[in-house]
């Protein structure tokens, strides 16, 4: 059976279709891994194929997290910036107020 040149131009089409959906989830279970993994990932993509990809959508879809508002934030603890100790977020529940702050002000 041959195919005309509209069948071969469908058959590509649909290839590299399930080719980019194949690397939308790739990327997508690779968002959803910790952070240091992640970036090992994107480190040995090459840009072009970042450049096609729905970055944010995916993004947004692996990280969203199930925090509704007024709930309250997963407990976690931390060093202390002058290193004399460790600070744990429950241990201000109740107490006073906390702002979490998270970013670089460089």
């Amino acid at each position: 059976m041959r195919r005309g040149l509209g069948g071969k131009l469908l058959a590509a089409a649909g290839l590299l279709a399930g080719l980019y959906a194949l690397f939308c989830g790739f990327f997508f279970w690779a968002m959803s891994q910790p952070p240091d993994e992640f970036g090992l990932i994107v480190k040995q993509t090459p840009k072009p194929l970042m450049a096609i990809l729905p970055f944010r959508p995916l993004w947004k879809a692996a990280r969203a997290g199930d925090l509704s508002v007024g709930d309250a934030a997963p407990d976690f603890e931390l060093p202390k910036y002058d290193k004399s100790g460790m600070v744990r977020l429950s241990d201000f529940r109740g107490s006073r107020p906390v702002v979490l702050v998270f970013g670089s002000y460089t």
